[in-house]
């Protein structure tokens, strides 16, 4: 039996597969790729086989690992779009986009190695989007001066009407690249365009750390709703948007400020209002009050008293919010007539963890299918469920 650089004792847990449990920073990314795999951004076995050369304190040997698996699939791609294999060279691109993403997660940002392997994960990513049918195309969308957004634009496949959209954006540092392998296929297979955003701009990290501490990044969404409202493939009627990750109050932010937005996928001001909480504790001097009593001083105030559209918030069993406070958002908000769903998954379904990594494809599955309703485009139910069954059980 081979010897590894690092014996490890993968398990799965209730927040997620940890996969080195003694160090959970890096057994999240190993789960994040995990996840990615069923979403054709990874495979498993791969990513078995380079953690297994992988020492989890020894983050030169993480980078080292999924650059070269990273590479590997760029040049399959090459080798495949020479062939003539235009879908095989699709597949390998987008895993080699998230190879990429992956090698530079511990990178310093003074890192010489860090620019190159972003220059490599953006042309995978080019590539890919010239491999679509139709081709998506990078956008630049004019926000602050100087600072303009980077996005993706990933049409509706069928083409002809204008087709409804969905902006994905993440937490401020997360890349776009990301939302190509986890979420563009759900909204395309629903025929809804995509446009996939991040807030990291042209310029240097620097100039990165400087805006992300501006008041004002919910100024963003509105840009995005503007570039989509002028395409003529897009219906400006039914534009929405996803916020990803725990920490997205700045999306929810952006839709109560624009009331373009048709329906949101976000926290619905949740983190912020208990952001707020905390500080007016501690300045006060009070002991932490429940989260009736805040919802009560602080709920009127609250983001999401402030948006008009249909909003869903997921959250996992063991992401950041409890079970008790959960409940307690949801019939607060629905006491004020406001109109917001609220799903938990639970540890024994999975997609519990925060982030919903452990299994992002059941988390998206009720994502888009719920975007559908809302933007009028579930038009595939099945009419005669008895029979479906019957033939399953037959």
């Amino acid at each position: 039996m081979s010897r590894t650089p690092y014996q490890f004792a993968s398990r799965y847990e209730p927040r997620g597969w940890m996969h080195w449990p003694e160090d959970e920073d890096v057994s999240l990314e190993f789960m994040k790729l995990l996840g990615a795999a069923q979403e054709g951004g990874s495979t498993v076995s791969e990513c078995f086989l380079a953690a297994s050369q992988i020492d989890p304190r020894d983050h030169e040997s993480w980078y080292r690992e999924w650059n070269r698996t990273a590479d590997a699939n760029r040049e399959r791609a090459i080798a495949a779009l020479e062939s003539g294999n235009a879908l095989t060279a699709r597949g390998n691109l987008l895993r080699a986009t998230n190879y990429y993403l992956a090698a530079g997660i511990f990178l310093d940002a003074g890192d010489c190695r860090r620019g190159a392997v972003v220059g490599r994960m953006q042309e995978c990513a080019e590539q890919f989007l010239k491999l679509l049918t139709p081709a998506g195309k990078v956008v630049e969308i004019p926000w602050l001066p100087d600072y303009p957004l980077r996005g993706y634009f990933l049409p509706a496949p069928s083409g002809g009407d204008r087709k409804p959209a969905v902006i994905c954006m993440g937490e401020p540092g997360q890349r776009k690249e990301e939302f190509l392998y986890k979420m563009s296929r759900y909204a395309r297979d629903r025929e809804i365009s995509v446009l996939v955003v991040d807030l990291l701009g042209p310029g240097s990290s620097s100039q990165f750390d400087q805006v992300v501490g501006r008041p004002d990044l919910e100024t963003s969404i509105s840009r995005c709703v503007d570039y989509l409202a002028e395409r003529d493939d897009v219906d400006e009627q039914r534009i929405a948007i996803v916020g990803d990750g725990a920490g997205s109050s700045f999306v929810a932010r952006g839709v109560a400020l624009d009331q373009r937005i048709a329906a949101a996928v976000c926290d619905g001001g949740i983190w912020d209002l208990h952001e707020r909480a905390l500080l007016i504790n501690r300045t006060s001097g009070a002991a932490p009050s429940e989260l009736t009593l805040n919802l009560e001083k602080f709920g009127r105030h609250s983001i999401m008293r402030k948006i008009k559209c249909p909003v869903l918030v997921t959250l996992g069993e063991h992401g950041w919010l409890d079970a008790s406070d959960e409940a307690s958002f949801s019939h607060y908000f629905e006491e004020h007539g406001l109109d917001i769903s609220m799903k938990v998954f639970s540890a024994s379904e999975t997609a519990a963890s925060h982030g919903h990594f452990d299994n992002p494809t059941f988390a998206n599955e009720y994502i888009f299918d719920w975007l559908s309703d809302r933007l009028g485009m579930n038009t595939t139910k099945v009419l005669k469920p008895v029979c479906f069954v019957g033939c399953l059980a037959g």
